[in-house]
C-alpha cells in the first residue's frame, strides 16, 4: 500500500497544477477567483490522491488500462496551457504568445466552415459582440476542438493498430469500469454496446447542442460574459473536451465488448470440439 504513495502523490500534484494553470498564467486573475481556484486545485488533488492510493478504483475508469487516462490528461493540459497563453498575450504579448495566437487564428479560421462545431460556437455570440472577442472565441474553440479530436484519433489508432488494451495484459472489467456493474441484469455484451453507442452519439452531438442551447437561453445566459479570460478558457475547454471524452469512452467500451465477444466465440468453439470428442469416445 505504501508503494502507491509516490505515484498517487505525483498524480495529485500534476492535477493541482493543471487546474491552477489558467489562473497562474493569466495576469488579470482577480483575488476572489484565485482563492476559488486554490480550493478547487486542492480538492482535485485530494480526490486524485485518494483514488490512486487505493488498491481498487471507485470513480476513475480504465485506471489499469494505460494510456487512456494519460492521453486525456495531456490533451486537457495542452488545451488549458495554450488558451491561457493566448489570453495572456492579449495584455502581455511575448514571442511565444504571438506565435500561439497566430497559429490558433489560422487553425480557427481553417475549421470555421459551414455547419462545423466552431461555426456554431461563433454564431452563439450576440450580434453586438466586439469583433476582437468573436475572433478570440473562434481561435479558442478551434484550438480546443482540434486538440480534442487529435486525442480521439490517437486513441483510435492505439485501439485499431496497437491492440489496446490487450497488449497490456488481461483486462479486468470490474477494476477498469468501476461505475459499470456487470451483474446489473441482462447480457453484459448488450449493455456494453448500448452504453458505447450512447456515448458515441452524445459525444458527436454535444458540440452542436451546447451552443444551440446557450443561444436559445440567451435571455438567462449572457454569452458576452465569456469575455472574461477565465470563463473563456474553461468554457471552451469543457465544450470541446467533455464530448470527445465521451467519444473515447464509447470507443473503449465498444472495444471491450468486441474482446468479450471474441472470448465467448473461442469458448464456444472449444466446447464444441470437446463435445464432439466425447461423442466419438
Amino acid at each position: 500500500m505504501f508503494s502507491q504513495i509516490p505515484g498517487a502523490l505525483s498524480r495529485a500534484i500534476l492535477i493541482a497544477m493543471m487546474v491552477a494553470a489558467p489562473s497562474l498564467l493569466v495576469p488579470s486573475t482577480g483575488p476572489d477567483t484565485a482563492q476559488i481556484v486554490i480550493v478547487l486545485s486542492i480538492l482535485a488533488a485530494l480526490m486524485t490522491f485518494i483514488e490512486y492510493y487505493g488498491k481498487y478504483p471507485s470513480i476513475i475508469e480504465f485506471r489499469f488500462a494505460p494510456p487512456f487516462n494519460r492521453l486525456k490528461f495531456f490533451a486537457l493540459s495542452a488545451i488549458l496551457i495554450i488558451l491561457s497563453l493566448i489570453c495572456r498575450g492579449t495584455t502581455e504579448p511575448t514571442g511565444w504568445t504571438v506565435l500561439l495566437t497566430n497559429m490558433g487564428t489560422a487553425l480557427g479560421e481553417a475549421v470555421d466552415f459551414p455547419y462545423s462545431p466552431v461555426r456554431v460556437v461563433v454564431l452563439m455570440m450576440p450580434a453586438d459582440a466586439d469583433q476582437a472577442l468573436i475572433d478570440l472565441v473562434r481561435t479558442a474553440s478551434g484550438i480546443s476542438y482540434t486538440v480534442s479530436l487529435v486525442m480521439v484519433f490517437v486513441f483510435l489508432t492505439m485501439v485499431r493498430l496497437l491492440g489496446w488494451p490487450s497488449r497490456n495484459g488481461a483486462f479486468n472489467v470490474w477494476v477498469n469500469l468501476p461505475l459499470f456493474d456487470p451483474t446489473g441484469g441482462g447480457d453484459v455484451l448488450y449493455r456494453l454496446r448500448r452504453d458505447a453507442g450512447l456515448n458515441i452519439v452524445l459525444g458527436a452531438l454535444l458540440p452542436f447542442l451546447i451552443p444551440a442551447a446557450i443561444q436559445a437561453a440567451s435571455d438567462m445566459i449572457d454569452p458576452i460574459s465569456i469575455a472574461n479570460p477565465q470563463t473563456l478558457i474553461w468554457t471552451m475547454t469543457a465544450w470541446a473536451f467533455l464530448p470527445t471524452s465521451m467519444l473515447m469512452r464509447g470507443i473503449a467500451m465498444s472495444r471491450i465488448a468486441d474482446m468479450i465477444e471474441q472470448k465467448r466465440r473461442r469458448a464456444y468453439a472449444k466446447d464444441d470440439i470437446l463435445g464432439k470428442g466425447l461423442q466419438r469416445a
